[in-house]
């Protein structure tokens, strides 16, 4: 049921001798394109996927790697350019400096981290210079994230008004989000995940140990930022889903995979997509 990624921080790295591959073109044509950046006096770079037949005002995902992870990475293991196609919406892949993200907290994650790292910056001005470029609607832009981009997604709702919602899978939040920004969250996780554990506290980490709240508290967190109803809960199979209705036609959905791991499942990407079409800001 579910397609296991398994890494130090959550992802598999599939090296599959593409080294002699030209990069894709710049630009913002259709298809995938290759962008570099300057935030701080630091060159940045993204890829995007922009589909053909995009109507004038489209959806914006962006899809954050996991620790170790890269932008041509994440576009190949979580199937969004597929279902952007078909949906019509783009997808952004941000890289993250030394293949990690700054999360705001917690010593997450590796270089970043240490290096003070400016990922809000980075990613605010590259999802800036995409609705410059490409028809994007502002009300319907979206983070979503693996592992250590799932908890830059929390930072990035702790931080900045941009996205109408976040979908982490397999984080937490590490930044101490003294000033939320209402955004409808769906998080998904498995309770067997050694890496980033559901019941909170120190993970089994080796380059860096998670040690964050537990799911249910940070939905509980999110559920009175957003003032939520309380949550109704269904069952099926090995998937239970928390589902509270929030002011402004926000949701906070929590999506628990009984004994899954620090991975992200196949019914992932699919299920966060129904999401975000239906909360737009």
């Amino acid at each position: 049921m579910v397609h296991r990624v398994v890494t130090v921080l959550g992802v598999v790295l599939v090296l599959v001798g593409c080294a002699h591959r030209a990069p894709p073109p710049g630009g913002f044509g259709t298809g995938i394109t290759f962008h570099t950046i300057n935030v701080g006096g630091v060159d940045r770079t993204y890829r995007l996927f922009r589909p053909a037949g995009l109507p004038r005002s489209a959806p914006l995902v962006v899809m954050l790697h996991g620790g170790f992870g890269s932008a041509k990475q994440a576009e190949r293991s979580y199937d969004w350019d597929e279902l952007a196609d078909s949906e019509k919406f783009v997808v952004a892949y941000p890289n993250g400096l030394n293949r990690a993200w700054n999360a705001n907290g917690g010593g997450c994650c590796g270089r970043s981290a240490r290096d003070g790292v400016d990922d809000v910056a980075f990613i605010s001005a590259a999802v800036d210079e995409i609705g410059r470029n490409v028809g994007v609607d502002p009300k319907r832009v979206y983070a979503t994230g693996m592992s250590n981009g799932a908890i830059m997604s929390y930072t990035l709702a702790c931080n900045t008004g941009s996205f109408a919602a976040i979908g982490p899978v397999s984080g937490t939040q590490l930044d101490p989000c003294q000033s939320p920004h209402p955004v409808s969250v769906m998080h998904v996780h498995g309770t067997g995940d050694p890496l980033v554990r559901y019941s909170g506290g120190p993970g089994a980490g080796i380059a860096s140990r998670i040690d964050g709240p537990s799911v249910q508290d940070l939905n509980a967190f999110w559920r009175n930022v957003d003032q939520c109803a309380a949550p109704t809960v269904t069952t099926s199979g090995l998937v239970t889903i928390s589902t509270a209705g929030c002011a402004n036609n926000r949701s906070v959905v929590l999506v628990t995979v009984d004994d899954g791991g620090h991975e992200w499942p196949t019914m992932a990407t699919e299920m966060l997509w129904e999401f975000f079409a239906a909360h737009p800001r």
